[in-house]
């Protein structure tokens, strides 16, 4: 009897999980301000698998509805990757080793060792925010079967490229460069390595948390969760004000798309919460936005 209470416990758990996904708030339709269609904003999260989208109401008929996609930064522009692996690479003058003890140093390299077979004889020559991002990477693909070729997150980028529908990145190389290697001091940069490498059960369970906020549409409480005192990860609350900032950006560079409309948006839902969050700003900015299947 206990074990039919324990079974039937997990399996009303996992249905409770599907119904919350099933109504999650993560798709927008954006109007107004003179535009001459409606376009849509979906809100993503790179660890949620691609058929997710099967149970966002909608998602598909409304993406059939666009003419173009727009996201962060094209991925499908192989010179624009070639450029950023180059921006990855610390100057000529600048030794990693410099910046850490030798414990410290010898911590970092045995870690990346074991979990991406290369050390700091190999992956010296990094910038230490590429190096925490692939090691943040690797942590989720270990504990939470993150897959880059099936997340949801560059899914419609890629039917678009595949389908010959224009895709438009919101940030050209140079910024996406800054944003990667360049937002935070070198120094700083040194520490975050430093943090992942000593505390990965901190970048995990954080991850961890923003998918199931994701997969309810707390998009606001992500926001919060992000540039809240108890989150204590590479991702900070400077970068979330580098995001905020950002945003403002966005809204202007999203402008003539919008007002030609039939644009559909994919991006990060860390963006999109909250007070600062890109959708608060659309509405600050006169366009109506609302939530698609509410």
């Amino acid at each position: 009897m206990k074990r039919i209470r324990q079974i039937l416990t997990i399996c009303i758990g996992y249905w409770l999980l599907a119904m919350g996904s099933c109504h999650a708030q993560v798709l927008y339709r954006v109007s107004g301000n003179a535009s001459a269609a409606p376009s849509y904003i979906l809100a993503t999260n790179r660890m949620v698998d691609m058929t997710f989208i099967d149970s966002i109401p909608n998602a598909f008929k409304c993406f059939a509805d666009c003419n173009k996609v727009l996201t962060e930064f094209a991925m499908q522009d192989y010179e624009a990757l070639a450029a950023l692996r180059q921006a990855a690479l610390l100057p000529d003058s600048v030794r990693l080793r410099s910046f850490y003890s030798d414990e410290q140093y010898q911590e970092i390299d045995e870690a990346l060792r074991i979990n991406l077979g290369m050390g700091l004889d190999k992956l010296g020559r990094m910038k230490p925010s590429y190096l925490a991002e692939m090691y943040r990477n690797e942590l989720m693909k270990q504990w939470l079967h993150y897959d880059e070729d099936r997340t949801m997150e560059t899914f419609f980028e890629k039917v678009a490229t595949q389908s010959d529908i224009p895709v438009y990145g919101l940030d050209d190389v140079g910024e996406t460069m800054y944003m990667l290697f360049d937002r935070e001091p070198f120094h700083w940069q040194c520490e975050e390595l430093m943090k992942v490498v000593e505390y990965p059960e901190n970048e995990v369970r954080f991850e961890r948390t923003i998918k199931d906020m994701y997969l309810y549409g707390r998009l606001t409480d992500m926001a919060y969760f992000v540039k809240g005192p108890d989150n204590q990860t590479s991702l900070s609350f400077s970068d979330y004000k580098v995001y905020s900032q950002r945003n403002k950006q966005w809204v202007k560079r999203l402008a003539p798309y919008l007002r030609e409309g039939k644009a559909f948006i994919t991006l990060n839902a860390i963006y999109l919460g909250g007070e600062e969050g890109l959708l608060a700003q659309l509405k600050a900015s006169g366009y109506k936005v609302k939530a698609v299947n509410r």
